[in-house]
């Protein structure tokens, strides 16, 4: 079984289920809602259970038995930290994102069933579907495998994981205070690493193991942040089956430095003529490891994710492993140009002045393009014109969006917030951007103004020490179309970043890996955009003098007298509307 995609319908109800990474998005549909109609439950059944498990849900109708009453202790909000089966607090949205706690190679099965509420208040069960899907982890076996970090240091899971007790020092215990005090931390016992890395972590040591297992591969790295111990201990014991460039900007250049002292101990161990330090013309911002045998390249890992402990552990980024040899030679070419000449004039280059074609019998078109450039338009009109031209969905999480003032790629995102298509971006900070769509709805989010806003529980929640937890910088566009596009790499999609950092541009042009992308936007920004509504109830009621209501599901209009859940999704032209066919088609 290899569908990445699979639906099925009955009585008015479609089910559709769409493969990501680890996780599995559920749309959902209803031509004709009932007015009793209040949500969906929705039961899965994992490689090696015994039967199905419902999903759970925070929010519920009333407060279940054993739950707090809303307000809480001294005024707060409890919604968030009690989970309630589905079959007794329904899903009240067209799709779920299904990110299992412990995730297993192998087939899911998932039931969804219609949730009735009659006028006396109990639930009944309505239509139910079944449908299974492979969510084995590999994305392409035998050329490329897509991973994301968790991205859960901030949430209900991570409280979960770690326990509340331990939240009021947990930050200092989990990574340093001090980039530049990586080194020579001592990391926690336990899981807790490769559990926030998730399956970038795994990509990323896996590599490194299975380079330090075999005496006939060698490693040419390209590095950024380097501050986590266990990956330059890793390239330590390669000697001098090591060469790496890593970056010496401003910052990374000071004595103290994670990098400088990662450059010393590599010199010792590989030899002084193995390590370079350059910045390119403003940074050294790839972040790749290419696998070599008798010199020649076979395999190569790139993207956003920094060798560090914000990049695996407290940020949201991506990572791609590409097990091809023309890929990776495409890397080599750029490393041997950067480690052997003057990197500030590697915009001079054929390597730099075009967009590589890679296309593989029976696998993903994908282009490549290496920064810096003579002209930054040559990487951002491309993706200007896939945003623009783009006829059923935008979505993206570009880290340091706001700083980009200018450009194609500005005047894109401008324009998209009032461009009738369904759209959902992410961002550290909103800056001058737009958040609202021509609806009112928001299309995006910022981890920024939820840290500063959020109730409880979410305040008792670990904001993820200093510096940015989103770092992702990818777009998508028409995920479920045979147009559907993948913008991703190191690059931050800015005109000073291609004119003048060290960077890879990645374009791939299949619907396999956009829809792995586009899960990943959909569930980070549902994990901000609940909080960020919890923050905007908490200021609401500031302001009004109250204590904070209590989020929970809504009763039919026949029992509470107001508009059903569920009308807001059918308004024409709605953002709503969008997201409610957009994941079900």
């Amino acid at each position: 079984m290899d569908d990445f995609e699979i639906k099925t319908s009955k009585d008015g109800f479609t089910l559709k289920l769409w493969r990501g990474e680890r996780m599995c998005l559920l749309g959902f549909d209803v031509e004709q809602p009932e007015d009793d109609f209040v949500g969906f439950a929705v039961e899965c059944w994992t490689p090696g259970d015994p039967d199905f498990h419902p999903l759970k849900n925070r929010l519920t109708f009333d407060p279940m038995p054993g739950a707090p009453a809303a307000g809480g202790a001294n005024g707060t909000a409890v919604t968030g930290d009690f989970q309630f089966s589905t079959l007794e607090a329904p899903f009240q949205k067209f799709r779920w994102v299904h990110f299992p706690h412990d995730p297993k190679p192998g087939i899911y099965k998932y039931r969804a069933t219609k949730m009735h509420m009659p006028s006396d208040g109990t639930l009944a069960k309505g239509v139910t579907l079944e449908l299974e899907i492979d969510l084995n982890p590999v994305t392409y076996d035998g050329f490329l495998d897509v991973g994301f970090t968790r991205n859960f240091a901030s949430s209900q899971a991570f409280v979960e994981k770690f326990g509340a007790e331990n939240l009021k020092d947990i930050g200092s215990k989990l990574i340093p205070d001090k980039a530049e005090d990586g080194l020579d931390f001592s990391k926690m016992p336990g899981d807790f690493y490769q559990w926030l890395g998730f399956e970038a972590y795994d990509l990323l040591f896996n590599l490194l193991k299975e380079a330090v297992d075999d005496p006939t591969i060698e490693l040419d790295v390209f590095a950024y942040d380097l501050n986590e111990p266990d990956v330059v201990s890793q390239l330590e014991k390669l000697g001098s089956r090591l060469r790496v460039i890593i970056d010496d900007s401003k910052g990374h250049n000071d004595t103290t430095s994670a990098e400088t002292v990662a450059a010393a101990r590599l010199e010792a161990s590989a030899g002084a003529d193995q390590v370079k330090r350059t910045h390119f013309i403003h940074l050294q911002h790839h972040k790749v490891i290419i696998a070599k045998r008798n010199g020649k390249a076979f395999k190569v890992l790139a993207g956003s994710t920094n060798f560090s402990f914000r990049g695996l552990y407290v940020q949201a980024n991506n990572m791609l492993v590409f097990d091809d040899p023309e890929v990776a030679d495409l890397y080599e070419q750029v490393f041997e140009l950067a480690f052997t000449t003057n990197p500030s004039k590697f915009g001079s280059s054929n390597l730099a002045s075009v967009w590589h074609q890679v296309q593989p019998p029976r696998k993903p078109g994908i282009q490549f393009c290496f920064s810096p450039h003579g002209n930054s338009d040559l990487a951002l009109v491309p993706i200007r014109d896939a945003v623009n031209n783009a006829t059923s969905s935008v979505l993206y999480a570009i880290a340091f969006l706001n700083q980009i003032t200018s450009g194609p790629t500005h005047d894109a995102f401008e324009g998209l917030m009032q461009k009738p298509i369904f759209s959902y971006g992410l961002v550290n900070t909103i800056g001058g951007l737009e958040v609202r769509k021509p609806d009112g709805s928001t299309g995006l989010v910022s981890f920024h103004t939820l840290a500063a806003h959020a109730p409880e529980p979410f305040k008792s929640e670990w904001a993820g020490g200093h510096g940015i937890n989103l770092h992702h910088k990818f777009v998508v566009t028409d995920f479920g179309l045979p147009t559907a596009k993948v913008f991703t790499g190191s690059s931050n999609f800015s005109p000073s970043g291609e004119a003048g950092n060290g960077d890879h541009l990645i374009l791939i042009e299949d619907r396999r890996v956009a829809t792995s992308y586009a899960i990943e936007a959909i569930r980070v920004f549902d994990h901000y955009q609940f909080r960020s509504r919890m923050s905007e109830a908490a200021k609401l009621n500031t302001v009004a003098g109250t204590p904070p209501d209590r989020l929970k599901l809504h009763k039919p209009r026949g029992i509470s007298g107001e508009a059903n859940w569920f009308e807001v999704y059918y308004q024409v032209d709605s953002q709503k509307a969008r997201d409610r066919q957009l994941f079900s088609a």
